[in-house]
């Protein structure tokens, strides 16, 4: 399994910033890996969701994200499964002072026997969050928190 943790301090109050991750719609405007978000269930943000995003990590393919937990303004977690990955985004959001901190957390497992190569999935997984996670610092105005 590969895991990618972001914390971003954020100006933002916890309701501004939660509303701006929990539309997922909004991934490929701050995530250079998602070139397109599309809802596919539900009739906007909330359980029952369902989202059709176009990623690109060594070719272009659609991966369905599925809302699975939703506790607004604090977490939502999405979960994707395929044939050969299985992905889970958990998304936190804390107040703190005048803003908020959000936490990303992101699992990627790839399945049966393509589970050996995890360790050169990590090392991929690393540079693609670190680009996902400067994307999002950029949309939240805000800045890494160290862990």
């Amino acid at each position: 399994m590969a895991r990618y943790v972001t914390k971003i301090a954020a100006p933002l109050s916890p309701e501004a910033a939660f509303a701006y991750l929990a539309d997922v719609t909004r991934f490929a405007e701050w995530d250079p890996g998602v070139k397109r978000a599309v809802r596919v269930a539900g009739n906007g943000p909330g359980l029952g969701a369902a989202y059709d995003l176009t990623v690109v990590a060594g070719g272009t393919s659609v991966m369905r994200y599925e809302v699975t937990e939703y506790d607004a303004p604090r977490r939502i977690r999405l979960v994707a499964s395929t044939a050969l990955l299985a992905s889970i985004d958990e998304i936190e959001v804390e107040p703190s002072g005048s803003g908020s901190i959000v936490t990303y957390d992101a699992k990627l497992t790839l399945r049966g026997p393509l589970g050996l190569f995890d360790p050169l999935l990590r090392v991929a997984f690393a540079r693609i969050g670190d680009r996902g996670a400067a994307g999002l610092r950029r949309a939240l105005r805000g800045t890494a928190v160290a862990r």
